[in-house]
């Protein structure tokens, strides 16, 4: 395996850790009743997150591009995939210590309201201690104590299908160059085809309930136990979701390789 997609791999496996991560922000903001502070905290996080993109994508195709004609092609993909997913169930058990983590960075960053502070005291000694404190295990009560009645089905098959689309979304342009070679940068900006139904999806439906429920569960009309479910429901249908994108991957790079040769 080459040195580029090992690369790719650690920062593919960052970046799902993160996103995993990202959805239990909203339950850390209602504990700690900043909410917003929370958000801009989490963008720290989320910056690794971007940075990890950039750099994925081009070593990614410069990859393809070299090894066009390679039957591994569809293999380097599917594992890929496959990682990001593992990477998906990592960052869910990470939740309980994340949230420990986060809070106290939450309620330091709002007393010292310094992004650069907070970062160099994560790194102190009482920083690295507090660190090893938090360190939680999952425990099963989280899952059996969940009233999956409760449960908003619907927004979690929406997610289920957005992270499916985008994790696919992510890789199927990059595969069709390999396609059709000739149209390989026609099918790099034609990704907007796929990932535009999960933005929707997230745009419309999903982000808007989330953003409901935690300002219910701020106003008393939610309870924080079902919230939390909901919050296990949404980590667990982005984990699904992800090997899902396994099944529509090789279809959504035709597609794009279709409409590339067609417009």
């Amino acid at each position: 395996m080459s040195t580029q997609i090992l690369i790719v791999l650690v920062l593919n496996f960052i970046i799902s850790i993160i996103g995993t991560l990202a959805y239990s922000t909203r339950l850390v903001g209602v504990r700690t009743g900043k909410i917003a502070v929370t958000f801009a905290v989490f963008n720290v996080l989320m910056l690794v997150s971007r940075t990890a993109v950039t750099f994925q994508s081009p070593l990614l195709t410069k990859f393809v591009e070299s090894n066009a004609s390679s039957d591994d092609l569809v293999r380097i993909f599917n594992l890929i995939i496959i990682i990001t997913g593992i990477a998906s169930i990592v960052g869910a058990f990470l939740i309980p210590t994340f949230q420990k983590m986060f809070s106290k960075a939450v309620n330091h960053f709002s007393i010292e309201r310094s992004i650069p502070k907070l970062i160099i005291h994560s790194f102190s000694k009482t920083g690295i201690r507090y660190m090893k404190d938090s360190i939680a295990i999952p425990v099963k009560d989280s899952i059996t104590s969940i009233n999956f009645s409760n449960l908003p089905k619907k927004i979690l098959f929406y997610n289920f299908i957005s992270v499916a689309i985008i994790t696919a979304g992510a890789f199927a342009p990059i595969y069709a160059g390999s396609i059709s070679p000739e149209l390989r940068a026609t099918c790099l900006s034609l990704s907007p085809i796929i990932n535009g139904t999960a933005t929707i999806l997230t745009s419309i439906f999903i982000d808007p309930h989330l953003s409901i429920m935690t300002d219910d569960v701020v106003d008393g009309k939610c309870s924080e136990e079902d919230f939390r479910g909901c919050i296990i429901g949404m980590v667990g249908s982005k984990v699904i979701g992800t090997f899902a994108a396994l099944l529509i991957f090789i279809p959504a790079a035709y597609l794009i390789a279709f409409v590339a040769n067609y417009i």
